[in-house]
Parts: C-alpha cells; sequence; structure tokens
C-alpha cells in the first residue's frame, strides 16, 4: 500500500497549491489520471485520508478540497455509497465548526471541519453532480456564498453506510490511526523561523515521504485493541488435557491429518467409487462396495457419481455400474444416465451393462433404439477391418440376445438391422442374426394370422 516516490511526487504536484488554486476540477481530475490507474487508486485515497488528518500536511484550504474531490473522482462512475472512502464523505458533512467548538468533534485525528461553501459543493458531488461545478477551481468554490443555498438531505448514504460498516466484526470498528497530529498550538519545526502559517517546506515534505512511502510506510498501521480469547477451563479431571501456550518462538506446529475425517461406510464408499472411476477394483474391493450399497440403498446418492463420470465406471468396472444403475432406478436422474450410457462410445462393457440392465429391469424403448443405432453406426465408421470384423461379432451375439429374450420388438428395428446384416453378410454371426430375424418375423406373421382368423 506504500507509494513509490515518483507516485508521491505526482501527487504532491497535483495538490500543490498553485495548482489548486489556478486549476479547475477538470483539469485537476485530468491531471490526476495522467499519473494514476484505477488500480492503484485505493493506495492513493489513503494516501489523501492521512493527509487529511494532519492539517500541517495540507496547510491551505484549497489543497485541502481538492483532496476531497479526488477522494470522489477516484470512484466518480459508482454510487456514493459504493466508494470506499463515502464515510470521510459523512463525517465532513456531518462535522461544522460550531459541533467542534462544543466539543463534538474533539478527536484530533479526525479531520478537521470544512465550510459551508465546500459542504455545500460536496453534497452536490455525491448527490447530484453538474458539469457546471467542475469548470470551478477550488478557490473559487471556497469563495461562493451559499447562505441561501438549499440543503441537501444525505440521510440515505448515512443509512446505506451504516448498515455495512454494521456488518463488519466490532474489532475492526474499534482502531485509530497510529499517526496523529499534534493537537498543541504552539509552533513546531514545521513553521518557519517561529512564524505561524509559514509552513518549511523541506521539512513537511520529508515528513510526508516517512509517512507514505518506504517499505513498512506508517500510514498502512492502525492501534487496535487486544483480541482476549476466553480463558481455558479448570481442571476437573486427571486425564483432562493441559492447556498449554507455547513460549518460544521457533516452534513448529504439528498437524493431526485424522482430525475431522469421518470412519463411517460412507466415506469408503466414496473412496472406492472414486478409485473405480480411474482403474479396475479388486473382487475384495467391489465386494466391499457393492456390499455397502446393499446395507444402505440411499447411499448410491451420495457416492459422487454424476451421469458425466458413468462412461469411465462402465469401461473400467463394468458390474460395478450395473449394480449402481439398478440402484438409482428410481432417481430423477436415471434419465440422464441412460442417455449417457446409450450415447457413449460402443465397447464389450457397455454392452454387456446395457445388456445385463435390459434382462433386469424394462428399459424405455427409445434408449434400446439408440443404443442400437450408436452400435450399427460405430462398426460402420470403423476403418480397421480387424477391429470392424471384431466389433460386428459382438453387436450381432447382442442383437441376438435381445431377440431371443423378447427385450425388442422385431417390428422396430426390422429394416436398420437387416440393412446392417447384408452390408457384412460376410460374417457368419451376421448371417445367423439374419436367420433370426427372418424367422422372428416369420412367427410373428403366423402368430398374427391365427389369431386374426379365431
Amino acid at each position: 500500500m506504500a507509494l513509490s516516490l515518483n507516485d508521491l511526487a505526482s501527487l504532491l504536484s497535483v495538490l500543490s497549491e498553485d495548482s489548486t488554486k489556478s486549476q479547475t476540477f477538470d483539469i485537476l481530475a485530468s491531471t490526476f489520471h495522467h499519473y494514476f490507474q484505477k488500480a492503484d487508486h485505493f493506495k492513493v485515497g489513503m494516501a489523501l485520508v492521512l493527509l487529511l488528518q494532519n492539517r500541517d500536511l495540507l496547510p491551505n484550504p484549497t489543497q485541502k478540497l481538492a483532496a476531497i474531490f479526488l477522494l470522489y473522482e477516484m470512484y466518480r462512475n459508482e454510487p456514493a455509497a459504493n466508494n470506499p472512502f463515502a464515510p470521510v464523505f459523512v463525517h465532513l458533512l456531518k462535522a461544522t465548526p460550531e459541533n467542534q467548538d462544543v466539543g463534538q468533534n474533539d478527536l484530533h485525528w479526525a479531520i478537521s471541519p470544512i465550510s459551508a461553501s465546500e459542504r455545500y459543493f460536496l453534497c452536490q458531488l455525491i448527490s447530484s453532480p453538474v458539469k457546471e461545478m467542475f469548470k470551478k477551481t477550488p478557490l473559487q468554490v471556497i469563495q461562493m456564498d451559499v447562505n441561501n443555498a438549499q440543503t441537501m438531505d444525505i440521510t440515505s448514504l448515512q443509512i446505506t453506510l451504516a448498515e455495512k460498516q454494521s456488518e463488519l466484526p466490532a474489532i475492526s470498528k474499534s482502531s485509530m490511526p497510529s499517526i496523529v497530529p499534534d493537537p498543541d498550538n504552539k509552533p513546531t519545526s514545521f513553521e518557519q523561523f517561529g512564524k505561524p502559517g509559514l509552513v518549511n517546506q523541506d521539512v513537511q515534505r520529508q515528513t510526508i515521504e516517512a509517512l507514505l512511502t518506504g517499505p513498512n510506510p506508517p500510514v498502512e498501521n492502525c492501534m487496535r485493541p487486544e483480541f482476549i480469547r476466553l480463558a481455558p477451563p479448570l481442571h476437573i479431571a486427571e486425564d483432562e488435557l493441559v492447556w498449554m501456550n507455547p513460549f518460544e518462538a521457533d516452534y513448529t506446529p504439528a498437524w493431526d491429518t485424522t482430525m475431522c475425517s469421518s470412519s463411517t461406510a460412507g466415506t469408503e464408499v466414496r473412496r472406492l467409487m472414486s478409485l473405480a472411476l480411474k482403474s479396475s477394483l479388486t473382487l475384495q474391493q467391489q465386494q466391499q462396495l457393492m456390499d455397502e450399497l446393499e446395507k444402505d440403498p440411499k447411499l448410491v446418492y451420495h457416492i459422487g457419481l454424476t451421469p458425466t463420470k458413468l462412461p469411465d465406471l462402465v469401461e473400467n468396472n463394468p458390474i460395478v455400474a450395473i449394480e449402481v444403475l439398478l440402484k438409482l432406478m428410481e432417481s430423477n436422474q436415471i434419465t440422464e444416465y441412460f442417455s449417457v450410457l446409450v450415447s457413449m462410445e460402443m465397447s464389450l462393457h457397455s454392452m454387456e451393462v446395457v445388456n445385463r440392465l435390459t434382462s433386469a429391469v424394462e428399459l424405455p424403448s427409445e434408449f434400446i433404439h439408440l443404443y442400437i443405432s450408436n452400435c450399427i453406426t460405430t462398426c460402420e465408421n470403423i476403418t480397421d477391418r480387424y477391429m470392424q470384423n471384431r466389433l460386428v461379432r459382438l453387436v450381432c451375439v447382442f442383437l441376438q440376445s435381445l431377440i431371443r429374450n423378447k427385450i425388442i420388438d422385431v417390428k422396430d428395428i426390422f429394416i436398420e438391422v437387416q440393412t446392417f446384416c447384408i452390408e457384412f453378410s460376410r460374417i457368419r454371426e451376421a448371417a445367423a442374426l439374419f436367420r433370426l430375424l427372418k424367422n422372428s418375423e416369420t412367427n410373428g406373421s403366423g402368430n398374427e394370422q391365427q389369431q386374426n382368423t379365431k
């Protein structure tokens, strides 16, 4: 958060007495944005607040007003309540010289009150700024007569800030700056030759550099009350743990890796499922996983198996995939699991899972037809002759099983499967599937004719 010497020099040139007396707010804003990027605004704003809190560092009223304007300018495009320095505006609008006289603003590190014309200008900034305001110089604003000007209401801003600050922990709101000005009015080393009002600019510049630059500037520090821990309980038993406070600075904390870990069956099942998605489980691990799911069927909803992870489980552990899908049949996501299953790349394991599922439960016919189409398309698109022949045999055996077990209606797939068998008629299993297809069609037609005759 510290400023570099170049940044500080740029900031002080913008806030110089000559600039703030002769240049308009538009020019001051343009010069400021020329020197500082948006990423630097907050640390520059913190520096401006410190300068405002120490009246000796910005002795001229025009410099002070320019600094307040820059706090607004850095966040001009955001609502006033979102400006991180909005509490400064609220403080300045509430604090008046009259209040300070009666001791209501006697915190000597607080920003000193501003004049009525400056309060009017600040109210316009945070409520309804107009372009003509920015064409004035700070000196012109200070010299304005605002006795008959309308007072603006900032209650909504105060309420919004109060709500935001109420969410902060109490300790963050109980602090004060570590650098505070000396409230004594006697001449200091800042005043040249002991004459009040003549500031020794060299001493002033050295002080500002010491406060705002360097590896660890004091501006970053603040004084907060010590956080008090609860007292340890009294010993009530001999085996009670002793409350220990290490005094050596070179101790090394030891972390208990078993802390907060659960030894329940659910943890072990999730571990096994995570392993099953990456590699094949041993027979013992498979049995342990399925036994735990059998004991608690609802555990299947908490093992981390999402539809997108199903293909990995099918390829690595098809038996586990079958058991898990059977237990997910009542899930409202079962159609998503089916969609992923029938759309995944065809393999021996995926056909095994689909075949076992069709034997165990009644799958929607559209999913089975989609998987058959996927298998046929995969066989047709393979360029490797050996792999193509192998997959065609697998698909033919798979389809024969579905037809013999009457899991699918031959009429629904007749044309597509017949074309497939003719295309791969050179393969023995395809020829056998074709004969089965014809026999099933003939038997179906004969049965239908007999029923019509009766």
